[in-house]
């Protein structure tokens, strides 16, 4: 059995804020790790709960290109690397969905006869019909419904658009989902909507990427699955007090990848709210918090901000407390400390503004708008360049001819493929890690903090 992860919070920021200062930035880098962590064994661990779900699209289109074998092989192989005792189901979507194995609505443990059950009812799976991607969601919720307490994730795989459904039955599904089960997506071929797998996993706490090949979709499966049973914690939160009069501005997850988090807090108490953040393993994520406060006298210090980790007790029991952590303001008249800008904060607020720009560059290119698109492309040549992310800038070399890397001055291809279009969009947000030896020392954060009248 491996034990729980242990959790650790770090607070990276420059405390100091000139009279009159208000905003507070700080990045907060929270770490799970177990030990058992650098063993050389890769494989699966034991230890939690676990029920997995895998979705197929099995509706028309994805009988060309070799798009439903390699599916086929790609679900065969994740149900291989299933954990034993993990519950788990298949289930193919088309107009509407249908569960491939077990039969009926139902889940099964994970064992030697029922990975090669599935795999058989997998090599069966055939293409027709069209895609209604809310209702496969909704099949996959009811079968996790009474899975309370255990990492529930789900692996989708589509190849088109949600043409056989509304926008508005989507999001409704997507309601229902959020907060259900955690869910990663990819798509095949070239024929989806970036936009709408990433609505579709912003709010199910998952991810996705572009598979251009479909002889790529077995690795890629087998990695995912791999991740998902790697997790040992479900449900985790991070919870933010902040002083009577302070404004929480946004908190962003910036690592693995940028996703706004800001819109989904919950109360929780006098002053405090919480952000879900999924489920955990042995891994690290990095999160960009702002947080407006009232302005102090010079030489006061607050506390601006108070971090917690919270995870769900076992059945009858309170909530566990993993880490915790303090981002702290000090008002000065001291030019050089307050203007300071902490070189994490600095880096991870350049990566986001580097996924807006590609994002709103990519859209103006779509609508025609030459001006805007070379505008913001140019402008996320210059961020690519600032923040290290070597892959977005070898996926803009795809898109835009770069004519002066430092001041962004770019051209607009004539003729760009659309996978490299869609890798642009999808990988946008994905972010690289600072290194530590590339930042400069920021300021030690002072004597406790004047929590008087908070």
């Amino acid at each position: 059995m491996s034990e729980r992860p242990e959790f650790t919070i770090r607070v990276d920021q420059n405390p100091y804020l000139p009279a009159g200062g208000r905003e507070m930035h700080a990045i907060v880098t929270v770490e799970a790790r177990s030990q058992d962590a650098d063993s050389d064994d890769a494989g699966p661990r034991a230890g939690s709960d676990a029920v997995e779900i895998i979705i197929i699209d099995t509706s028309g289109s994805m009988s060309y290109g070799g798009k439903m074998a390699a599916a086929r092989r790609a679900a065969k192989a994740a149900v291989g690397v299933l954990r034993d005792g993990v519950r788990f189901a298949v289930v193919a979507g088309a107009n509407r969905p249908r569960m491939i194995y077990p039969q009926g609505e139902r889940l099964v443990e994970a064992s030697a006869s029922t990975r090669r059950s599935a795999a058989n009812a997998v090599a069966r799976l055939d293409a027709a019909g069209g895609t209604a991607i809310g209702s496969w969601l909704r099949l996959a919720n009811r079968l996790f419904d009474g899975q309370d307490g255990a990492v529930k994730h789900a692996i989708l795989l589509t190849d088109g658009k949600n043409q056989h459904e509304s926008d508005e039955e989507l999001d409704a599904a997507l309601r229902v989902c959020s907060g259900r089960f955690l869910c990663d997506a990819r798509g095949v071929g070239t024929d989806w909507e970036v936009a709408e797998l990433r609505k579709i996993t912003s709010a199910l706490l998952g991810g996705f990427l572009d598979v251009p090949d479909p002889k790529d979709l077995e690795a890629d499966f087998l990695a995912m699955t791999r991740a998902a049973m790697s997790k040992q914690v479900a449900d985790v939160a991070l919870r933010v007090w902040t002083p009577q009069q302070a404004e929480l501005k946004f908190l962003k997850q910036m690592v693995p990848a940028v996703e706004d988090l800001t819109g989904r807090h919950a109360e929780s108490g006098t002053q405090t709210v919480d952000y879900p953040l999924g489920a955990w393993g042995s891994e690290n994520r990095e999160y960009h918090l702002c947080v407006q406060v009232q302005p102090g006298d010079i030489g006061r210090q607050m506390r601006a901000a108070w971090v917690k980790l919270i995870a769900p007790g076992a059945e009858g029991e309170a909530e566990r407390e993993l880490a915790s952590g303090n981002v702290l303001a000090e008002w000065t008249d001291d030019e050089a400390r307050s203007t300071r800008i902490n070189g994490r904060v600095a880096h991870h607020t350049g990566q986001s503004e580097l996924a807006d720009a590609i994002q709103e560059g990519l859209e103006a290119r779509r609508e025609g708008d030459e001006d805007t698109a070379t505008a913001r492309l140019g402008r996320a040549v210059v961020l690519a360049r600032e923040v290290g992310n070597e892959q977005i800038a070898g996926l803009l070399d795809k898109v835009v001819d770069v004519i002066d890397p430092a001041t962004g001055t770019v051209r607009l291809k004539a003729d760009v493929a659309k996978a490299d279009e869609m890798s642009l969009d999808t990988r946008s947000v994905r972010t690289v890690r600072t290194r530590k030896d590339d930042l400069p020392p920021h300021a030690p954060p002072g004597t406790p903090p004047d929590e008087a009248g908070s």
